[in-house]
């Protein structure tokens, strides 16, 4: 093992320096990539170096990968590395402290991501040869000895540790376990945490207005894949080893969305009928409100709002390419709607949240969620929730949703709005993949093969 500091701290390894002089970690900056950015392992590292100073994983993996020539294996390779990483960063960083002189924030950003890598491929079958050696080579000569002999250390010792506690071996925040150990139940938390760290399938909502389902379910199947009926959603389908959607012919020309049958069982619960007027109040990236024109055809209209322009842009790019008509953008807080009270016979708030339901997709999300933030984004819920609730009519229906589980962000609000909103009742909840909680539901994961998500449906009755 890499004897550990005692005493005065040891010289720092050249190529270390303070967290401020992290490679590009001023925040805002892009980091400067690694110099084999063209190898599966130094695109993976730019990929982790541009998430630690902000950028979401799912947005930088993408993009990154367009600008190489790798095969479907070596990219298949990366995003595991990324996204496997980072979803067992806190275990990593764990491991890494019994076997680093220096602390991890001491180190070079790039010291310190290809460390991660490396210790990720080492507990995930990778041969010792090429998860050390290649990865050593991906920094400086200079610190190449310290990653090196870091990583043999590791390599040594035999991993992981059964003895680390519970909240380490899942690779969340303890205070994320304690939540919905107290909100679900150990067992029930315990094998949601188990099925968000499982990279999930990709699930298609079909465009019914220009495709069925067994027309999509035939390309997918000739382009290499499987699609099934979804278990929640039965026009979904659930597809598995079709390569990257994004070239899947029906997705280009607008027959087809990728959409987890979690969100799309959210706009089931609207009940949208023909000539509806909905709101959908917090609509970017817009998956929900073409969702709902979908359904709605040209029989209704769907205004669809975000506060940022940016956003709003992404969906009506996304309303074209599905040729819809039915959609009017806007931009404006969602505390402060410029839209008429009790104009709206359905509302759907998807609001902002923390994101700890879809850990599948992102697993980031979990470095970058706090206790301050879910107190701070459960604010900004409940005064989008009264604002939302102004637009509905007399006997209209507001759906509440997060794909959340915290209890701040779902219980909590739907005792707020009890309380603050007594001119509307509560729904039942659907079907029985939805797990009551409090006057809604929760989609668990592992029940529902689905992104984590709650769901408020309240009919205004004066």
């Amino acid at each position: 093992m890499a004897e550990r500091p005692t005493g005065r701290r040891p010289d720092r390894p050249v190529g270390a320096g303070s967290r401020g002089r992290d490679t590009g970690s001023r925040r805002g900056e892009r980091p400067e990539e690694p110099k084999f950015r063209h190898s599966p392992r130094g695109t993976a590292l730019a990929v982790v170096l541009r998430v630690e100073q902000g950028a979401f994983a799912h947005l930088a993996l993408p993009e990154m990968l367009r600008r190489t020539q790798f095969t479907s294996r070596d990219r298949a390779f990366v995003t595991e590395l990324v996204y496997g990483s980072l979803r067992e960063q806190l275990s990593i960083d764990h491991c890494l402290r019994k076997h680093c002189r220096w602390e991890l924030e001491e180190l070079d950003a790039d010291v310190r991501g290809a460390l991660r890598l490396g210790v990720y491929q080492l507990t995930h079958g990778v041969s010792p040869h090429a998860a050390v050696g290649e990865t050593v080579s991906l920094v400086g000569e200079k610190v190449r000895g310290v990653v090196n002999a870091v990583l043999r250390s590791v390599q040594d010792s035999g991993i992981p540790d059964p003895s680390t506690e519970r909240y380490v071996r899942g690779c969340y925040p303890r205070w994320v376990v304690e939540d919905l150990d107290a909100a679900y139940g150990e067992a029930d938390a315990t094998a949601t945490f188990a099925t968000m760290n499982t990279p999930p399938f990709a699930t298609l909502r079909v465009n019914p207005l220009r495709a069925t389902q067994d027309e999509v379910a035939a390309e997918v199947e000739a382009a290499g894949g499987t699609a099934s009926h979804g278990e929640l959603v039965n026009s979904a389908l659930e597809v598995r080893g079709a390569g990257d959607l994004a070239e899947l012919g029906a997705i280009v020309d607008g027959r087809a969305s990728v959409q987890d049958q979690a969100s799309q069982a959210v706009v089931a619960l609207l009940e949208a009928e023909a000539g509806d007027l909905i709101a959908d109040v917090a609509s970017a990236p817009g998956g929900k409100a073409s969702a709902i024109a979908e359904l709605l055809g040209d029989t209704g209209l769907v205004v669809a709002g975000d506060l940022h322009d940016g956003r709003m842009r992404t969906l009506m790019r996304g309303v074209q390419r599905l040729g819809l008509a039915a959609v009017v953008p806007y931009v404006a807080d969602g505390r402060n709607l410029p839209l008429r009270s009790g104009g709206f016979d359905r509302v759907l708030l998807d609001a902002p949240c923390s994101g700890l339901g879809v850990l599948r997709r992102r697993p980031d999300a979990r470095l970058r969620v706090t206790r301050a933030l879910i107190a701070q984004v459960a604010e900004l819920q409940r005064a989008m929730l009264v604002e939302a609730a102004r637009l509905v009519r007399p006997g209209g229906r507001l759906v509440y949703s997060v794909c959340t589980l915290t209890r701040a962000e779902t219980v909590g609000v739907d005792a707020f709005a009890a309380s603050e909103l007594p001119e509307f009742v509560a729904l039942d909840p659907p079907s029985e993949l939805w797990r009551r909680a409090g006057r809604g539901a929760v989609l668990l994961p592992h029940v529902a093969g689905t992104d984590g998500m709650f769901a408020l449906v309240l009919q205004r009755d004066r």
